[in-house]
């Protein structure tokens, strides 16, 4: 990793890019999402102070978990301008995100343990299929594996979204 002189206050792209493990068009792109900033300078190159590195750290490690970047983005929203997360700030974000990532567990976990369940006919029934329909929010009502739209013939109303037809046979019976 390459060393930066302690004089130096502002890196390149390619410097911050060597030191954070982030490639260029990621830096790009975080800046672009408002997760980093840099100034220009005369000849419009991209100037970052050091703390940067810091903040790539922090989005680097939330990513990691799982985090999606509007969430990191947020949360460093209610930074004060130009300060950098600290450890306090990690503790207290990922005590926050903790809920949702237990939750993002427990919906890994389930897909996990029936994945096999649809293997088997294909029909991805959501009846039977977590992954199509993970808390059976429509096998109550109906079987079938997808909510087909009744379409609407001249002089007709429409019915109403919600009549079901197995995707595997019309009139379903797999």
């Amino acid at each position: 990793m390459p060393k930066i002189p302690e004089k130096i206050h502002e890196l390149t792209v390619g410097q911050l890019s060597a030191r954070s493990g982030a490639a260029v068009s990621a830096l790009h792109f975080y800046e672009s999402k408002g997760l980093i900033s840099s100034r220009r300078t005369a000849g419009n190159q991209r100037r970052y102070s050091r703390d940067t590195l810091r903040r790539v750290a922090f989005v680097r490690a939330a990513q990691r978990v799982g985090i999606p970047l509007a969430t990191i983005r947020d949360a460093l929203a209610e930074l004060p301008e130009g300060r950098t997360p600290t450890r306090e700030d990690w503790a207290h974000l990922s005590e926050a995100w903790r809920s949702e990532l237990d939750e993002r567990i427990k919906q890994l976990s389930r897909l996990r343990d029936h994945l096999t369940d649809c293997i088997g006919c294909g029909c991805l029934s959501l009846e039977n299929c977590v992954l199509s329909n993970p808390d059976d929010v429509f096998g109550e009502k109906q079987s079938g594996s997808r909510l087909m739209v009744e379409r609407r013939t001249a002089g007709t109303k429409q019915k109403p979204v919600g009549k079901r037809q197995r995707a595997c046979e019309p009139e379903g019976s797999c």
